[in-house]
Formats: C-alpha cells, structure tokens, sequence
C-alpha cells in the first residue's frame, strides 16, 4: 500500500524512531491471499485429521476445533515470529515480517520493541498457544478436559485483549500518544476489526463452558439425591421387614 510520509516511516507517532525501516515491496492484496492461503491450509488439515481420528465429530465441535487450531497457529508461530524477530521485523521483507509492517500501521509498538508487547506476546507464545492446541486435541478426541482449557484460554483472550487496548488508551488519555494511524483502514479495520475476534468469540465459548459444566454438576446433583433417595427407601424396606 503507497504511502506519503515526511519522517522515515508511515507510523504514528511520527517522531518514533525506527531505525533500518524498508517499506513493504510486496501489495497488501497479495499479503493478505498468502497469509489466508497457509491458514486455510493448517485449518483445512487440521479438521481433517480430527474427522478421521473421531467421525462422530460434530459441526459445532469443528467450529470450536477451528477456532483454538487458528489461535494456536497464529500465537506460536505468527507472534512467536514477532518475539524472535522483532529487533530486525522493520527490515525484513518476508511474509510474516511485511504483514506486521502493514499491521503495525494501527499499533507501532509492534515496530519499536515496546517492552508491554514483547511481556505480552512471549506470555502468548508460551503459554496461550500450546494451551490452544491442547484444546484442540481434546475437542478432536472427546477428551472432557476441553472444557477446562477453554475457560482458561478464553479467559486469558479476553484478559490480553483488554489489556491491548486499555493500555493504548490509557497512553492516549493521559499522555497524548497514538500508535495507530488516524485513517480508517488501520483504525477500526486493522485495530479494533482484526483484535475484535478475540472478545466475541472467546466470550461465546466462555459462556458455553460454564453452562456445560455447570450441567454435568447439576446432573451429578440429581443423580446424589436420587441415589439418596433410593438409599432412604431401601433401609426403610429393610427395617421393616426386620420388625
């Protein structure tokens, strides 16, 4: 995407220095069929191999499937490129490294080693994203402990998330520092359109967890009081036919 700009890079703010900056050389267009490519590629197998593992897998479970496999690929791999590369991320001219460039156009601190990000994203890397393919690999096996690692995955989505924009906004509100561009494009596309994802649909999961596990307790319950029951009447039976 060509852009005009005065300082030596596109990004807000516009005094951050970025040294060794290289503007992308490939189009955003051809970026974004690459990247959609190699994800439907790891999705498409990944669904795959869980419906030859277990048949009876249903469509709501691949969509679930779908879901932590996606995180997974994109925390350990797309961030986990970011952690690993992110001292020389704005010289580089690989896919993963132009995709961040063109992303950065709505959070610079992804250009400039911003200590938050980089605490942030090695706590993704190294926790949330392997969490993501265990949930994945109990939902394509039946496994209940799925339930368990959705909340706490859901959970630390939603927390990272809030996290994300309360701290762009707190150094907005009180220092008067943007790190995105004002276009609409990187602002509500690209920073809050791309990160959105990450509140509705770990929300929705969240919520479907608890009402699971809540229902296997309430059914335990039922099941204590009916055995409880049954445990009243037969000692009653049996007392009186002992008198």
């Amino acid at each position: 995407m060509a852009q005009t700009f005065i300082f030596n890079h596109p990004y807000y703010p516009q005094e951050e220095s970025i040294p060794g900056y290289v503007p992308n050389v490939t189009p955003v267009t051809v970026l974004l069929a690459c990247f959609g490519t190699v994800l439907g590629v790891v999705l498409s197998v990944t669904v795959t191999v869980a419906r030859r593992w277990n048949p009876s897998l249903t469509f709501s479970d691949q969509l679930y499937l779908c879901w932590f496999a996606l995180c997974g690929f994109l925390h350990c791999f797309f961030e986990g490129y970011f952690i690993v590369n992110h001292e020389t991320l704005p010289a580089s001219q690989n896919l993963f490294a132009q995709l961040w460039k063109e992303y950065a156009l709505s959070d610079s601190r992804y250009m400039t080693s911003d200590p938050f990000m980089l605490c942030v994203e090695s706590i993704t890397v190294l926790f949330w994203g392997p969490l993501c393919w265990a949930a994945a690999g109990c939902i394509a096996t039946g496994n209940s402990l799925r339930y368990v690692l959705q909340v706490i995955v859901c959970l630390a989505h939603l927390y990272g998330v809030a996290l994300y924009y309360s701290t762009c906004y707190a150094e907005y509100r009180y220092l008067g520092v943007s790190h995105s561009r004002p276009e609409f494009l990187y602002y509500w596309v690209y920073y809050v359109g791309f990160n959105l994802p990450w509140v509705v649909v770990p929300a929705i999961i969240l919520l479907r967890s608890i009402q699971a596990i809540q229902g296997v307790f309430i059914a335990l319950g039922k099941m204590e009081r009916t055995l409880r029951i049954a445990n009243i009447s037969r000692h009653g039976k049996e007392s009186k036919k002992s008198n």
